[in-house]
């Protein structure tokens, strides 16, 4: 990445780096006078996906400069992304929360005045809901609830044991999300909502250290089988695996398959097992999240020379 020192007194270089769910290069020029986007996507979504404002990461940035209460002069973005969309991966949730941190490092002195904590709220309201945005933000396991209280969301981390790795399994067709939720009932039995409850709890456990559980802690019975009319492939799919011993779900609201690559089922195995058509990842957990990686952005401006000293910045949100 080649250092950019901006002629406007408030903007940086930035970008999302890595094998990332989205890497994003963008600035600011300074001689455009409007507020107009121009994006570049490769990678999935480069055919389909919108190239203007409404990009998902240029929205989200636009709400953050708007919290912030700053206006850039344009911007130039270019994404390459890796993470299938429609698939219950949480594309949205890793775009969202890449476009908000993004923008904050390009505002002198945004760390300080958007914590972490204001942005996982602006993210759960553009996410509309705040499991995955969570995650995206803190990484590994994240616990997250509204509280009651209205003291804002609540997130725990859970830290890992040892090294978990998965197999995720992307059918060739995605599921739009909200057909999918829209074939949950309003109302679940108590017995099935208790049992998972306590299998929520189990785990948690689990994923510290006792791999042994994952199975039993990944049994559901609150969403998979009402969605099953919807990917009948992905469930039957999941339903073999689980026959097998392997600790295997939908993931978030399908139709990708997520599989826990424990003793005796190795990563490299797993993925082997893949229907005709269907692409398997085999995936550590990463546990850092989003989070600036190279490059800095002063968090106070400098008075003697009313601008950044940023030369680039680099975010990356696995």
């Amino acid at each position: 990445m080649s250092s950019h020192r901006p002629a406007a007194p408030t903007w940086a270089r930035a970008s999302t780096h890595s094998d990332s769910p989205c890497r994003c290069t963008t600035s600011s020029p300074a001689r455009s006078s409007t507020t107009a986007s121009d994006v570049v996507v490769e990678g999935v979504g480069a055919e389909e996906l919108t190239l203007d404002e409404s990009h998902l990461v240029v929205s989200s940035m636009r709400a953050t400069f708007n919290v912030l209460g700053v206006s850039p002069p344009g911007l130039r973005l270019r994404c390459r992304n890796v993470v299938p969309h429609g698939m219950g991966l949480g594309s949205s949730a890793a775009a969202i929360v890449g476009g908000i941190v993004l923008a904050r490092a390009l505002v002198l002195d945004g760390v300080r005045r958007l914590d972490d904590a204001a942005v996982l709220g602006l993210a759960a309201r553009i996410e509309g809901h705040r499991d995955n945005v969570a995650a995206a933000l803190c990484g590994g396991m994240t616990i997250a609830l509204a509280d009651d209280d209205a003291r804002g969301i609540q997130v725990a981390r859970v830290e890992l044991g040892e090294r978990l790795g998965v197999v995720v399994f992307v059918p060739p067709a995605p599921v739009p999300t909200s057909l999918a939720r829209g074939l949950l009932p309003e109302n679940v039995p108590h017995r099935a909502a208790a049992a998972n409850a306590g299998r929520a709890a189990l785990l948690v456990a689990a994923v510290q250290g006792d791999r042994a559980q994952l199975f039993v802690a990944t049994r559901d019975e609150l969403h998979q089988h009402y969605r099953e009319p919807a990917m009948p492939q992905s469930y039957a799919f999941m339903s073999a695996l689980r026959d097998r011993g392997v600790p295997a779900i939908i993931s978030g609201a399908g139709p990708a398959v997520l599989a826990f690559a424990v003793e005796p089922f190795g990563g490299e195995e797993l993925s082997t097992h893949a229907p005709a058509q269907w692409r398997a990842h085999v995936l550590d957990v990463d546990t850092a999240g989003a989070r600036v990686v190279a490059g800095a952005v002063h968090p106070e401006p400098d008075p003697a020379r009313n601008r950044s000293d940023a030369e680039g910045v680099t975010v990356d949100n696995k």
